[in-house]
This record gives C-alpha cells, structure tokens and sequence, in this order.
C-alpha cells in the first residue's frame, strides 16, 4: 500500500539562495508540488524562535549570525513519504559528511565545504516538525487534508466535474475571443463553494 501524501518544510538557506533555480529543478525531477513559497529576510528573533530547540547549544549563536545573513526561500513540499524523502534528498548534516556518504545529495553539492555547518538546506525531521515549521513560516494558510484514493476519486466526480462539464459546456456555447480567461473569470463566478452574499437569488 502506498504511503499517503504528506507535506513537508523545506527551507533553502543564505549560502544557496543563488542556486535556487537548481534546487527547484531537484525538487520537481523528484515528484515533489509545491503547495506554496516564500523568499524573506529572517529577523535575529524570528531566527532565534524558529531554532529555539538549539538555544542552548555552543552552535547557536554562529547559526544565528548564518541563518539572518540574507534571504531565505521557504517552501511547503508535498508528495508520498514527502518527509523522510526530502531528509533522504538532503543528505547528512555536516557538509563534510553529506559528501563522503552521499555525494549527490544536495547538501553535498550546493552546502559550502569550508564552513560544514552552511549545509544549503533544512528539513523537517517528522511529521509534528513538518506541522509546526510550516505554521511558522505560512501562519494564514489553511491546508486542508490530502485526498487520495478513493476520497480523491469521489470527490472529483461529485464535487468537481459536474462544475467543469457545465463550465466547458457554456464555452461551447458562448466561444470567447480568449477560452481560457473567460473559462477562469466564469468558475470564479460560479465556484460551488463560494457562498453568495447579499444576492435574492
């Protein structure tokens, strides 16, 4: 039986913020979506608050300084398993390491070699990690839980396709100048979901 989709926070670092687009391509040739991202400035506090589990050790203060030197992109990862895979993408912690044991991984290859601790990348370490870092980082974003299966089945044909066969349907009929605006005007118009205010009708 097949692991069902999770999600997973993936937080790409100062020293690899430049080869973004390379870690992107790694994340999607891996089977990864990308529900959501942000590229911020983290401030001293809200870097202090995210590692607050290492405010004790001899490292924090170095992380610290690290962690706030520029920007980050942190991203909302989904797929089977999404947690221990992106751990498995990653690689060991220690740069030096990550390119003994895995040199393919992506600490291997984009964390720096001089400074073993400037690793690239993070990752969640469990599932209640995954649900607090990603509330952290994405504090308004409602996710709602992953169908799969049979729930996802039923829902698009109960909940999806009798929207989009009237929606195609109207198209048909109407034959805009652009289908595609018209198709995403009108299902804004008419999204089920979408409860009507103020309108007797």
């Amino acid at each position: 039986m097949a692991d069902k989709i999770q999600r997973t926070l993936a937080l790409v670092k100062p020293d690899a913020i430049d080869r973004w687009n390379e870690i992107e391509k790694i994340i999607m040739d891996e089977g990864f979506s990308i529900v959501d991202r942000r590229r911020l400035q983290l401030s001293r506090q809200e870097a202090e608050e995210f590692y607050a589990e290492h405010h004790h050790k001899p490292f924090f203060r170095d992380l610290i300084a690290y962690i706030t030197s520029g920007e980050v992109m942190t991203l909302i990862l989904a797929r089977e398993d999404a947690v221990a895979h992106w751990r498995r993408l990653l690689g060991p912690t220690h740069v030096g390491r990550a390119r003994e044991e895995a040199p393919g991984s992506i600490r291997a290859v984009f964390g720096n070699g001089a400074v073993p601790s400037q690793n690239a990348a993070h990752g969640s370490d469990s599932l209640t990690s995954a649900a607090r870092e990603i509330k952290f980082f994405f504090p308004d974003l409602t996710l709602e839980p992953v169908l799969t299966g049979e729930g996802a089945k039923e829902y698009l044909s109960h909940a999806v396709s009798p929207t989009l066969v009237k929606a195609l349907t109207e198209l048909c009929k109407v034959r805009p100048e652009d289908p595609i605006v018209w198709l995403a005007d009108w299902l804004l118009v008419n999204n089920p979901n979408k409860p009507h205010v103020g309108d007797d009708e």
